[in-house]
């Protein structure tokens, strides 16, 4: 029967469940809660296993660590529920299991979406290796054909996930391989294939044998191919065939985001899905470096591996002495004094740093009764160090403790020249002050810091950080627990009030009676229970929300200070002395239970921005907000890239136009109803401020050119130059819209109803604007697919009423950013609004544009560059852009200047001009 635990949060919990695991909050220091996998539970250390039925005594417990993506690197993920799995385990006290949770691969899951908005959810699709840092794509093991029948069955009977690197992936998943000359398998890394023929040999079956791969960008084809095609080019009968711009790829389909699950047997049979084991883990390592038989082996490490690094590329050659000892005496030895020279690895050239092992109780007792009387120096470990050094050499002289002399602060190492200190001078006040300014000013960038103190190298700027640090963190402890004790105090002065749950790993607050709690990342002042919050921010304590988000999902949104209300003299974050929290956070690898987890959010050091465009806070730089009218915004929801030194002095379009006046001063947008219109461009507290220049100068609202679909950019990265309005229907333009009964303007449609209304309108009502990624079904030639977060397909604008359900649609909203930061905006407009400026300059585009709007109007014209023989009758010229029939004269042409002012509405005038049609 299988093991079962009950939790203290009750919850019960058995072999190859998911758990939080967490150490009390005094020693994990503010991170959040780690994932991991029951491996197996453990008796006390140093118990055999019971082997009585239901009189086993567990007390500690195997984990099989995952990952969050914020711990292995800096770059940003929005979603707090994605995992990294990793081969990695480590043995805990059982009472660090705080409660039960799901993990399960990406590709069990029928609906993301859906799966996400459940509590206690997370999935993964990739491992972390902790020992060469490297990710790999994991896939089930069902999904692997290019194998032996043998060798794919022990796989699948074995594992159910396959962990290889992301370009071996193509080649696991393709159908089985076989070398066209003796019909074996072909391993990838001794095969190769023809280029014509797409059949695959070993590279030691064809003649002659190769003996190694092309290079990266070349190709090889097999003999017969290679002779048909001599044969081909020598009869002059090659025929090229169309260029294939993607191979297409073997590996499994991306999911697409399905409808939210509203079948709830199906989730719990996700939930409750068996899952493979082999020696307590459910994959192994089968990439670019594992060879297929050994697999075979029980005994065969599972472990990611890498490339050797053995041979001349990455060993020193030690070049023979061919010339010494080319000259040899009459015995046949060499010189004596080769034989007299020090050779490497003998006792001679080993330096000895300690042999404390060698000694017994008794001496090491007597040297440390001699060490020095200061107590400073037991705490030194350059001091330290050089005493068992100098001890050590005086042993092994047979000297004893009273020769040694620690008063010497310099000694003499082997294959040095001169003497080296074994510990660095004393910094002096001026030094300790210039450092204490270059931490201010550059943080832990510790080569900037040595550049402000002058004197001291980078060696010892490095080992005085380390000590000054640690002196800092000893006063804060100071100061903490002086602070705890007037607390205690204050307890015991006041009646008891009981928490209102159990307190087992102390992060729960109990606020005093004297003070009104705050949440130190949403301001609330209201919850039943309060947490305790990490360093960096307003309060020490969140409130029940922000406590679990936290510490379950690692996900902190911290609503910014605002800084009129501070008090005065008092800053918004309270900075870690020693450490400050404006500097980028080092990678922490998971290396131990107290380092587990991620580090304290990085947004509540700099200033918090609430977007316009999506109600969301963020940090300076990536909301962008106007120095002039303070208007704010992220970076790729109006395409600006800005540098990093210039995002305190950043303009709005707007306002860099009225001093540059590149366009027009009418800031109204083209697409919005002129009559009556309030310019809701000026309106800075709205998104309609983002607004884009077109072609002709005038002015476009981002969120009108992004959502019609005839309108396209010139430069997508920066969102320029807007063009192809005059290419929108007319019957768009007389449409009246529906909430502010305006027949001006370009109108759009809702996805769900047949109401039209200007896109302006539907924002300043609330309505729904967003994105879908819809799966492609019938792969179409005019079916662009673009990929979004792992989701690959159409992605189509979506705008709905308000009072629409809309459930069914699984929107992106526009400054939703994937893994390399590019909001669904921005790859929106990357995919599908990008004008054809590789065809043709701007003038003939509009050109073209303008051309096919006045097309059947000259249903009697002919084009005056494909005939030039016509003559005008009146001016007798042949050369005009078109010419036109005669409706006086039949059989005769006019050219264009001739024909309007005889034809036109008006009478025939000199300096007659025709209408102009503008943009």
């Amino acid at each position: 029967m299988a093991v079962q635990i009950t939790l203290k949060s009750g919850d019960k919990v058995k072999v190859n469940d998911h758990v939080y695991c967490s150490p009390p909050w005094s020693v994990r220091d503010g991170t959040p809660y780690s994932v991991a996998r029951i491996m197996e539970f453990l008796p006390p250390e140093g118990t055999a296993k019971g082997k009585g039925k239901g009189k086993e005594s567990y007390t500690r417990v195997r984990l099989a660590w995952y990952y969050r993506p914020s711990d292995v690197s800096d770059r940003p993920v929005a979603d707090s529920r994605l995992l990294l799995a990793a081969i990695y385990s480590e043995v805990c006290d059982i009472n660090q299991l705080r409660s039960k949770c799901f993990v399960i691969h990406r590709d069990k899951i029928t609906d993301l979406a859906g799966w996400k908005k459940r509590p206690d959810r997370f999935y993964f699709n990739r491992l972390f290796d902790p020992y060469i840092k490297k990710e790999f794509e994991v896939i089930q093991a069902t999904d692997v054909r290019n194998l032996p029948d043998h060798i794919r069955q022990v796989l699948l009977s074995r594992y159910e996930y396959v962990v290889a690197e992301k370009e071996v992936v193509p080649d696991l998943t393709d159908t089985l391989r076989l070398c066209a000359t003796c019909s074996l398998w072909c391993a990838n890394p001794d095969t190769v294939g023809c280029d014509r023929c797409k059949k695959f040999f070993h590279m030691s079956c064809v003649q002659p044998p190769l003996l190694a791969k092309p290079s990266r960008g070349y190709g090889w084809t097999c003999a017969p191919c290679s002779k048909r095609h001599e044969e081909e080019v020598d009869s002059h009968d090659v025929r090229h065939p169309t260029p294939v711009t993607k191979p297409k790829s073997n590996a499994p389909a991306p999911r697409g985001r399905g409808r939210p699950r509203k079948d709830r047997t199906l989730a719990e049979k996700e939930e409750s899905v068996d899952i493979k084991h082999y020696k307590m883990w459910p994959f192994r390592y089968f990439g670019q470096y594992t060879v297929a038989e050994d697999t075979l082996d029980p005994d065969d490490l599972i472990f990611p591996r890498a490339a050797t690094r053995v041979g001349p590329k990455y060993q020193a050659l030690v070049p023979p002495l061919s010339p010494i000892l080319s000259s040899l005496s009459d015995d046949g030895l060499p010189p004596k004094n080769v034989l007299d020279g020090e050779q490497r690895g003998g006792d001679d050239t080993v330096e000895i740093l300690s042999i404390v092992n060698d000694l017994t109780d008794e001496e090491v007792e007597e040297w440390k009764s001699a060490l020095t009387r200061k107590s400073e120096d037991l705490y030194s470990m350059d001091w330290l160090t050089e005493v068992l050094r100098r001890f050590s050499h005086a042993h092994l002289m047979n000297r004893g403790w009273s020769t040694v002399d620690m008063s010497v602060p310099t000694r003499v190492e082997k294959w040095k020249k001169g003497e080296t200190r074994y510990t660095d001078k004393e910094w002096t006040a001026e030094e300790v002050a210039a450092f204490e300014d270059g931490i201010l000013l550059h943080g832990p960038e510790l080569r900037a810091v040595r550049d402000e103190v002058g004197t001291r190298a980078v060696p010892e700027v490095v080992r005085f950080y380390g000590h000054w640090k640690n002196s800092k963190l000893k006063e804060e402890h100071v100061l903490a627990r002086e602070r705890a004790a007037v607390i205690k105090e204050d307890e015991e002065a006041e009646p008891a009030i009981e928490a209102p749950m159990s307190d087992d790993e102390g992060s729960i607050v109990r606020p005093s009676a004297k003070t009104t709690p705050s949440c130190g990342a949403c301001r609330t002042r209201e919850s039943d229970t309060w947490w305790r919050a990490p360093k960096g921010l307003a309060t020490n304590m969140l409130c029940e929300t922000c406590g679990t988000n936290w510490r379950k999902y690692a996900d902190l949104n911290v609503r910014p200070v605002r800084e009129d209300i501070l008090a005065p003299g008092k800053k918004g974050t309270e900075k870690r002395e020693g450490t400050p929290l404006s500097a980028p956070n080092a990678k922490r690898l998971k290396s131990s239970v107290t380092t587990n987890g991620t580090p304290p959010p990085v947004t509540s050091a700099a200033t918090q921005l609430r977007c316009l465009a999506c109600q969301k806070s963020g940090p300076m730089g990536r909301v962008l907000k106007c120095s002039q009218c303070y208007f704010r915004v992220h970076a790729g929801a109006c395409g600006v890239s800005v540098d990093k030194h210039a995002v305190e002095p950043w303009l709005c379009d707007l306002c860099d136009n009225e001093k540059t006046q590149e366009a027009s001063l009418n800031t109204d947008c083209v697409l919005c109803p002129r009559k009556k219109s309030k310019t809701s461009s000026k309106d800075t507290d709205s998104f309609l401020r983002a607004a884009k220049p077109t072609e002709g100068q005038a002015w476009v609202h981002v969120l009108c050119a992004v959502f019609s679909p005839e309108v396209t950019f010139s430069d997508v990265t920066h969102l320029r130059l807007v063009e192809g309005i005059s290419t929108i229907p007319r019957s768009r333009w007389s449409s009246r819209c529906i909430l502010c009964s305006e027949a001006g303007g370009a109108v759009i449609r809702c996805n769900d109803c047949p109401r039209e209304y200007h896109a302006s309108c539907a924002w300043k009502h609330g309505h729904r604007f967003g994105f879908e990624m819809q799966p492609i079904r019938n792969h179409r030639r005019d079916v662009v697919a673009t990929t979004f977060k792992g989701d690959t397909g159409n992605m189509v604008p979506v705008v709905c009423c308000k009072d629409h359900d809309t459930s069914k649609h699984v929107l992106l909203d526009m400054c939703e950013t994937d893994e390399t930061g590019e909001t669904a905006l921005q790859a929106y407009c990357r995919t599908y609004k990008q004008a054809p400026v590789s065809q043709a300059h701007a003038l003939l585009r509009k050109a073209r544009r303008l051309d096919a709007l006045l097309q059947p109007r000259r249903s009697d014209t002919v084009d005056g560059g494909s005939e030039p023989e016509y003559q005008c009758h009146v001016c007798e010229t042949q050369y005009s852009p078109c010419f036109y029939r005669s409706r006086r004269y039949p059989g005769l042409w006019n050219c264009h200047e001739c024909y309007w002012p005889l034809h036109g509405d008006g009478p025939w005038v000199e300096d007659f001009v025709p209408p102009m049609i503008q943009e």
